[in-house]
């Protein structure tokens, strides 16, 4: 049983609501019907109405009800069955797809909707056809019935479907929010046309109905004071020898309309009309005459809410008592036309102006959620704009709200900007300091060797000078000194162009990215510049970079060296410090083509990144060094080979086991 309830807890809470307002609405129905119908006094929830319909008003409107409930509870269930199809999505979104996730959020969105509209017209049409064949006609107290179920009816399931929509809104915020690819699409309109539409049909049709019965009660008192008169006067003023006599004179009595007519009951209850011929009245109307008519004032009705009354008087000839009477409609097919074609014009009208009115709001609603897709495009502040205050109402404060965001947003992505800058600023001048520690190394070691030369030559000068004057010393001894001079020239030749390429890959390195050169420039150069400017850190990590060059070295690559340089060299010295100090470590540094892309991999076999790092990798500024890191250097890595070079960079890595990185650059 509690899975039960669990499992159709919207479905019941729904039908919970329902049976509450269906309470209240037969009661309302329960009183109201006979007075806006203008039902015969005495005939309806008495033994009167048990006697010509075999049933009570009572039963009547019980049977209605249970009808309309029934229809209820089979729409919603049935427009509501896809929550029992995915009763555990709030429990476990991951066991969905987003397909599914948003196929659930599109029928959240419209089922009310559909419940809406299904539950105004079935009840009313199955209502109005069951009253048509009750009566045997569709007549004007069908239509009557019809315009006021649908009324009351559209008041009921329009409150029901905002319930509907708040209990759908609790479940809608909690369904996750990835992707909303597939979402159906609605419209303010739409929303303000559902809300607001069936509030002016009600006043409307009600306003109407209640006119229209206004005026037949006041009509029918009008016509029937007439008729009465009419017949009383008939009744002093002449004297009836005969049922003959009555006939005859009764053609004297003047009728107000075509379609009212003048008849006689007979003493056996037969009723014949002003030429003698014998008609047939309903079960209903001989009836009030027999029994109710008497006591109101000679007045006879036709049926329930049926606009077709009758006067009559009662005259005795020779001891025989005979009624005449005049039967007449209370209003005319005219009056029908207008009032129907006044309500089709309001109605019209009404729409018109909705329509107009929500397009306002729309305009309105638009204008600001626009200027907020323009502020999330825009990233260098060029379009921001402040929205003139067209209002004062609600969404001239939503306006005046959306500026001070603007503005806050404004100051916020300068102030980002700044940060970002002073962090680039930071992160160069940190990369600036590493690199001059490593210059200092590598220029250290030749300069070393240049002086030594340097004092080495020296002194195979002098000693060359000496020999000069010295007879002893042979031509093979002076021969040999200049080779030792020579080979020491050779090695200050050597150290020089290596502090050469040093300085010239500092040059290069020293300049920001902003100052990029595009030129070509082939695989070679690149990996001298690299293998120049991290040897220190390498040496000092005691790691090798071991360089794989499966590809043409002379290959040219366009763009700038120095900003490729500056991201492989940040990229081996992530890998140096994966390994946590721990030496004798291998990089692999790989260099191939695949298609028509240049892959340079750089490969450690370290303590590799976390999953949850990964998928964040060059989203944001993400590190895992903690306070000893930013996560700019790879972020600006990423950024500069998208910007600068048109290509990417792809990750893999396993805890425990490693990590690679490849920058794939189009070739």
């Amino acid at each position: 049983m509690k899975k039960i309830l669990e499992k159709y807890k919207i479905q019941l809470k729904l039908l919970l609501a329902l049976t509450i307002g269906l309470i209240v609405l037969t009661v309302i129905y329960y009183f109201l019907i006979p007075a806006i119908l203008n039902y015969p006094k005495g005939t309806y929830a008495t033994n009167f109405q048990v006697e010509v319909e075999n049933t009570n008003y009572l039963s009547q409107v019980l049977s209605i009800a249970s009808a309309i409930f029934a229809i209820f509870a089979i729409v919603t269930f049935w427009k509501t069955r896809f929550l029992n199809q995915y009763s555990d999505l709030l429990k476990n979104p991951n066991h969905y797809s987003i397909q599914e996730i948003n196929y659930v959020r599109n029928k959240l969105f419209t089922t009310p909707y559909s419940i809406l509209i299904l539950n105004i017209v079935i009840p009313s049409i199955a209502l109005t056809v069951i009253h048509a064949c009750t009566i045997h006609q569709f007549s004007i107290t069908t239509l009557k019935l019809f315009i006021l179920v649908v009324s009351l009816m559209t008041l009921f399931v329009t409150s029901i479907f905002i319930y509907t929509c708040n209990v759908f809104k609790k479940i809608l915020i909690k369904l996750p929010y990835d992707d909303v690819t597939g979402l159906q699409k609605s419209t303010l309109k739409k929303r303000l046309f559902f809300n607001i539409f069936p509030l002016i049909l009600i006043s409307v049709l009600f306003t109407s109905l209640l006119g229209y019965s206004m005026v037949s009660i006041k009509t029918g008192n009008s016509i029937f004071e007439t008729y009465r008169n009419s017949l009383f006067y008939f009744k002093e003023y002449n004297e009836f020898s005969s049922f003959s006599d009555l006939l005859e004179k009764s053609h004297t009595l003047n009728l107000l309309n075509k379609n009212d007519f003048l008849f006689i009951k007979t003493a056996d209850n037969h009723y014949i009309n002003s030429q003698g011929e014998e008609i047939q009245l309903s079960t209903f109307f001989n009836k009030y005459l027999n029994e109710l008519s008497p006591t109101h004032n000679g007045r006879v009705y036709e049926y329930y809410g049926i606009d077709c009354q009758g006067a009559t008087i009662d005259i005795t000839i020779d001891n025989t008592t005979y009624t005449i009477g005049i039967y007449f409609s209370i209003l005319s097919v005219e009056v029908l036309f207008y009032f129907s074609l006044s309500f089709l014009i309001l109605v019209l009208i009404n729409v018109i102006l909705l329509l107009l009115f929500a397009r306002s709001l729309s305009n309105d609603i638009n204008i600001i959620s626009n200027s907020f897709m323009d502020m999330t495009k825009d990233t260098d502040n060029s379009v921001m704009q402040p929205l003139a205050l067209t209002s004062n109402d609600e969404f001239g404060k939503l306006i005046i709200s959306y500026n001070k965001i603007q503005k806050l947003t404004k100051h916020n992505i300068d102030q980002l900007h700044e940060n970002q800058e002073t962090l680039m600023e930071k992160e160069r001048l940190a990369s600036l300091g590493q690199l001059i520690g490593g210059i200092a190394h590598n220029l250290k070691t030749p300069i070393m060797s240049i002086s030594g030369a340097a004092e080495g030559l020296t002194d195979l000068v002098k000693e060359y000078d000496n020999s000069i004057d010295d007879p002893e010393v042979n031509h093979e001894d002076h021969h040999e000194i200049a080779k030792d001079m020579a080979t020491w020239i050779d090695k200050i030749k050597v150290h020089t162009e290596y502090m050469s390429d040093v300085i010239s890959a500092v040059k290069g390195q020293a300049v920001t990215l902003a100052n990029e050169k595009e030129i070509s420039f082939t695989i070679e150069e690149l990996l001298k510049r690299v293998d120049i400017l991290m040897k220190h850190e390498l040496k000092n990590a005691l790691i090798y970079l071991n360089i794989s060059m499966k590809t043409d070295e002379s290959a040219l690559i366009h763009g700038d060296v120095n900003s490729l340089v500056q991201v492989i060299n940040n990229m081996i010295s992530n890998s140096i410090q994966a390994y946590a100090g721990k030496p004798e470590q291998n990089i692999d540094l790989i260099v191939e083509k695949h298609n028509h892309n240049l892959i340079i991999s750089i490969k450690d076999y370290g303590s590799g990144m976390p999953k949850a790092i990964k998928n964040k990798l060059f989203k944001e500024m993400i590190t895992t060094k903690g306070k000893n890191g930013t996560g700019l250097g790879l972020y600006m890595s990423y950024s500069t080979i998208r910007a600068h070079f048109n290509g990417n960079i792809t990750v893999e890595s396993e805890e425990g086991k490693g990590t690679t990185f490849h920058i794939i650059l189009p070739f």
